[in-house]
């Protein structure tokens, strides 16, 4: 192969290995670099790099107090109280648009029999990544996705052809036994919450359910600026069913994209082990892609679980259903958010959305009524009542990327106002504090990106 294309390179670090992984070996020295046919790509290469090591959501979410990792749960993450605030917020909004959209919440067992994972075919097709045990010599395993539980809530009670399309959303906490070395902060766990829904619906109604959930879909990522694109992703080899079944839920996703006008790329055997699917890939600020929303159709495990509705004849027919997700793992989502937001979220998403800093002990009683209002009114607030300069309390806030800092002094409290810093614009001047906060409630209430 020839070097001749190559215009520039840089070398990125060195390691040393032993000769076959033997230590009886000699030392030697692994150079890893890399190359592109412009100095300009490179250079745009390196610039990224170097602003994805700022924005590492492992470092910010220690710095910012968001989350942390321990060796005594590797894998398994610890929501801190300001991490927690985020994570709320964002099952809070994940409801809100489910209602919105015809969704009744459900919660499931995160732990269940053997024959009914054996009944799903998770036993056999995904027994190695999930966590097992044994009570009263009955084998179980805890969840490492929510579908079978959902589907006994469909089996609760009797189902007509009025009932459906039934849409059941839930919040389901899920372990998956992912190796050690493919762990990664947040984007790679072994417990993580899917914001999971499934549809159970007649045949007739699989495309504008399907349609539903694009449109869902592409209303959250919009929502968070993210602009993403699809892909159709068909049988792969270790799969559940009959062809025939898998060509007619591969024609239904590929035509409801298509109707919606939707360009889609296909991932030739890379779907579900029961049905094929469609991902949305969604692009952060850096141009990085991460794998989030999936709409799965699937004809098999309404077949295996024997799910019936009445139909409009009075006879039993067999529904369809739709695994989906929107966040897919809210972990997850939350590190590509650190990451896109370099932790500065938007006010509507922030933590602690305002920080007051009295000048003296003097503005204390001012700052605790402001304090007061402001909490009253719903806002995430805090008062910084250290005796230290209000510069340095400025720089500690920024650090911390608040929102807004409100200083309060002998002006301001003798005026009835308030002194607002906006990160990012610095000072915006002296406004009343009815004003400030019926600014603040109308972004949040917009849930405006800036």
């Amino acid at each position: 192969m020839s070097t001749k294309p190559v215009k520039a390179f840089k070398l990125t670090s060195l390691a040393g290995a032993y000769w076959r992984g033997s230590e009886k070996n000699k030392m030697l020295t692994r150079i890893y670099g890399t190359s592109f046919t412009k100095k300009a790509d490179l250079e745009e290469y390196l610039n990224r790099m170097e602003e994805a090591k700022k924005r590492d959501h492992r470092k910010l979410g220690k710095e910012l107090g968001l989350f942390m990792m321990r060796e005594e749960g590797p894998g398994f993450p610890f929501f801190l109280p300001k991490g927690m605030v985020l994570k709320n917020t964002l099952l809070d909004y994940w409801r809100e648009i489910h209602r919105k959209n015809g969704y009744v919440e459900i919660s499931t067992p995160i732990m269940l029999s053997r024959h009914l994972w054996e009944t799903s075919g998770h036993w056999d097709h995904y027994k190695e990544n999930m966590y097992t045990t044994v009570i009263d010599d009955t084998d179980f395993a805890i969840k490492p996705m929510n579908c079978p539980g959902g589907i006994l809530v469909y089996q609760s009670e009797p189902r007509s052809y009025r009932d459906l399309p039934l849409r059941m959303g839930e919040l389901g906490l899920v372990h998956r036994h992912e190796k050690s070395g493919q762990l990664h902060g947040l984007m790679r766990v072994r417990c993580f919450t899917q914001d999971d829904a499934h549809i159970f619906m007649t045949p007739d109604q699989i495309k504008e359910e399907i349609k539903g959930v694009v449109a869902l879909i592409d209303k959250v990522y919009g929502t968070f600026g993210f602009p993403y694109k699809i892909e159709l992703s068909t049988m792969p080899e270790d799969h559940m069913g009959e062809l025939a079944d898998w060509e007619r839920a591969t024609d239904a996703l590929r035509g409801a994209i298509t109707e919606l006008g939707y360009a889609y790329e296909v991932n030739e055997g890379d779907g579900a082990f029961y049905g094929p699917k469609l991902d949305f890939h969604l692009q952060d600020c850096l141009g990085r892609t991460w794998q989030c929303g999936t709409i799965q159709l699937d004809f098999q495990l309404p077949e295996r679980f024997e799910l019936e509705y009445t139909g409009a004849d009075g006879q039993k027919h067999r529904p369809i259903m739709i695994h989906r997700v929107v966040f897919g793992s809210i972990e997850r989502f939350i590190g590509i958010l650190i990451e896109h937001f370099a932790g500065a979220f938007p006010l509507w998403l922030a933590p602690e959305q305002v920080r007051i800093l009295p000048i003296s002990e003097r503005h204390h009683e001012k700052a605790r009524e402001i304090y007061q209002q402001l909490f009253n009114a719903g806002m995430r607030v805090e008062i910084d009542e250290r005796s230290e300069k209000i510069g340095y309390k400025i720089r500690e806030a920024q650090l911390q990327k608040i929102p807004y800092m409100l200083i309060i002094g002998d002006k301001e409290a003798e005026s009835g106002t308030v002194s607002v810093r906006r990160r990012g614009e610095g000072d915006l001047g002296a406004v009343k504090t009815e004003a400030f906060l019926a600014t603040a409630l109308a972004e949040i209430t917009a849930k405006q990106m800036n």
